[in-house]
């Protein structure tokens, strides 16, 4: 029996050894599994490699001048816990952080209580808006607010102690307009878009949207390779740097001395004419190139407010209007092109009223009998105008206004180009339709578009696209040239364009022009005084336009253009009393520019001229005072003559009395084209 007891408890002895030896087996080798599992997986442990990014910039825009007028900064958002502040040193926080980044105290303090009015103690992002120099400074100030123990540790949920501190870091890119208004609308503006968190501007209008493409970021750049103790990163063989792509810099045309000019005389003349608006292009005649493109309603694209909307859309290629008499010179250079007519030919002009069907006039301003083709134009002759483009076919007076760039984009690089409107053949085949057209009534058309077809009577009849932009340029000096996206149009025959030319010289000497004469140049134009259309009618307010050439005996020719948009002043919104002298002011501009340079012999000859009259008043001043008698002179008897009968060609004559143009009659405005369907009953 004892030796029973005595084997089992021997066997519970073995039982117990091996488990023993089992258990300890297994934990050997859970331990051994896990070492090797920490061996061969990934520690939790700062990276001995450290990468540096650098963000590439989308281009600038720059002046003819070298001026930049456009250009792109980092940005920063500095931000803070609110809890790692010590309470007695905010206040000190605050102002030091107000001097730093240059933003008022109020709008600090209020940057650390939510709406409720409550004190934030996690995250705070004081400003995401910070430039590279305030952010350079608050850097600067961060490490001395550490040294003043500005700042104390936060427990974490975990139990650990951290010290925050003021942390400045970059966020995205900003768009920078140093000069604030000048050039827009031409410049556009920006909107923002994300890239992996980072902020990047987009272009929305004008030349930032339009070039989109060309100026936008290309590729960042950074810096890999190995760290040292300072997490700085060492440059040896094993470093890995790629540079970063910039967008291309925009050149432009345009001078910014002078467009600055021009745009101080449209501030100015937009109160002379208490007008809504006014537009002015200046552009090489024979290269397209666009010295100036101005506008009176400008904006600072960096401070877009709510007064500012009306203004964002640029008019010049988007705003299409019925332009009035400045379409004239067009069309009465369709026939000439086509052998219709001569410059001298004469055409009877019904003392300015002409009957088109039972319930239909055309009318003019000035009352003449008859007048020559020349003078159709000199005295802006709707009734004139009409007997000769109805001499065309409608088809050849569609093409002809085609050729000229009429209805279709005008090749200006801002970001929308507008074609406008222009009737169909079988509508150009009646005589109303083409009459109204003929003289810029019944059709739409863009400043861009008269401005381009304009050009052609002063280089030749090649009618030349608006061009802004001279080249792109990129970061390594290289330069590149873009075609314009419409394509230059040989309009008419250098023959054409001539007499053309010879005509708008004769309006500025002696027709609706003549207050844009400059003693030594070749000045040019044509007025164009037209109603503004409002629910289905004409009603008292006006377009009032000049297109012409300004030349100089040296080489230099340039087209201008000058729209007024409802100027208010009376008697103002006659083309002659504001779009020409606003012309006049341009040409002053330019020669002050340089850019013109009037005749030396024509300017001496004035100043001996002035120096004679000047003479002969100082010796009337200069002789002794003597009372002479006045003697009173005998009417003479005179017998007069029996009249004879009135000529029916009456010598042509410019009416001095401002009047205000007559409504038209012979079109609807484009509101009420639809309810016109059926006129062609009346032919």
């Amino acid at each position: 029996m004892d030796k029973k007891q005595k084997n089992g408890a021997i066997h519970q002895r073995k039982y117990k050894i091996t488990g023993l030896f089992f258990i300890l087996t297994i934990a050997i080798l859970i331990f051994l599994f896990s070492v090797l599992k920490t061996i061969s997986s990934e520690r939790d442990m700062p990276s001995h490699n450290s990468i540096i990014h650098d963000r590439s910039f989308r281009g600038s825009i720059i002046s003819a001048d070298n001026y930049t007028l456009s250009s792109s900064e980092k940005t920063y958002v500095a931000s803070i816990r609110g809890a790692s502040i010590v309470p007695e040193k905010k206040e000190v926080f605050i102002k030091l952080f107000s001097i730093y980044s240059g933003i008022p105290t109020a709008e600090v303090r209020k940057a650390f209580k939510n709406r409720k009015g409550k004190e934030i103690q996690g995250y705070i992002a004081l400003s995401r808006t910070i430039n590279s120099r305030h952010a350079m400074q608050l850097k600067s100030l961060a490490y001395k607010l550490r040294k003043l123990d500005v700042f104390q540790s936060i427990k974490l949920k975990s139990g650990v102690e951290v010290l925050y501190g003021l942390d400045i870091i970059e966020n995205g890119e900003s768009r920078r307009f140093p000069l604030k208004d000048v050039l827009s609308p031409v410049l556009g503006y920006v909107g923002k878009k994300m890239e992996e968190g980072y902020r990047r501007p987009a272009g929305k209008k004008g030349l930032e949207r339009n070039y989109e493409k060309y100026i936008t970021s290309k590729k960042d750049g950074y810096f890999k390779g190995k760290r040292d103790v300072n997490s700085r990163v060492i440059h040896d063989k094993n470093s890995i740097k790629m540079l970063r792509v910039d967008g291309l810099d925009l050149h432009l045309n345009i001078p910014l001395a002078l467009q600055r000019r021009v745009e101080m005389m449209l501030d100015s003349m937009k109160t002379k004419l208490d007008a809504d608006e006014i537009i002015v292009g200046v552009m090489e005649s024979n290269t397209g190139k666009v010295l100036s493109l101005a506008s009176s309603e400008r904006y600072d694209p960096s401070h877009i407010t709510q007064k500012d909307i009306a203004a964002l859309n640029p008019k010049f290629s988007e705003y299409p209007y019925e332009s009035g008499s400045v379409m004239k010179p067009l069309s009465i250079s369709i026939a000439l092109e086509h052998g219709l007519v001569t410059p001298d030919k004469w055409f009877n002009t019904f003392n300015g009223r002409l009957q088109i069907g039972k319930r239909h006039w055309i009318s003019d301003d000035d009352k003449f009998d008859a007048l020559t083709v020349t003078d159709i134009i000199v005295h802006s002759s709707n009734v004139g105008t009409s007997q000769i483009a109805w001499r065309l076919s409608g088809q050849e007076f569609r093409e002809g206004l085609l050729k000229f760039g009429v209805a279709k984009p005008s090749g200006l690089d801002l970001s929308r180009d507008l074609p406008g409107q222009l009737k169909k053949v079988r509508k150009l085949d009646h005589k109303l339709h083409k009459a109204s057209t003929s003289y810029g009534y019944g059709m739409l058309i863009t400043f861009a578009q008269l401005f381009k077809a304009y050009s052609a009577f002063n280089n030749d009849g090649l009618a030349m696209s608006p061009r802004l932009v001279n080249y792109l340029e990129d970061a390594q000096g290289r330069h590149y040239k873009l075609e314009p996206k419409v394509p230059d149009i040989q309009a008419i025959s250098k023959k054409t364009a001539n007499q053309m030319h010879d005509i708008l010289l004769e309006v500025v000497k002696r027709g609706t022009g003549v207050a844009a004469q400059y003693p030594g140049l070749e000045i040019g134009g044509k007025t164009g005084t037209a109603h503004i259309a409002k629910n289905g009618r004409y009603v008292r307010e006006y377009h009032s336009s000049f297109y012409g050439f300004a030349n100089d005996k040296f080489g230099h020719k340039y087209t201008i253009g000058v729209l007024v948009i409802r100027a208010k002043k009376r008697y103002k919104y006659f083309a002659s009393q504001s779009a020409v002298p606003t012309f006049k002011n341009i040409v002053k501009i330019l020669v002050e520019q340089e850019k013109l340079i009037p005749d030396p012999e024509v300017i001496k000859k004035m100043e001996e001229d002035d120096m004679y009259k000047l003479e002969e008043v100082l010796q009337k001043t200069t002789q002794p005072s003597v009372k002479i008698p006045k003697i009173k002179k005998k009417k003479e008897l005179v017998k007069k003559k029996t009249k004879k009968k009135v000529k029916k060609v009456k010598k042509p004559q410019i009416k001095k009395v401002l009047k205000e143009p007559s409504l038209p009659t012979t079109q609807p405005a484009p509101e009420q084209i639809q309810k016109f369907e059926n006129i062609e009953d009346l032919f």
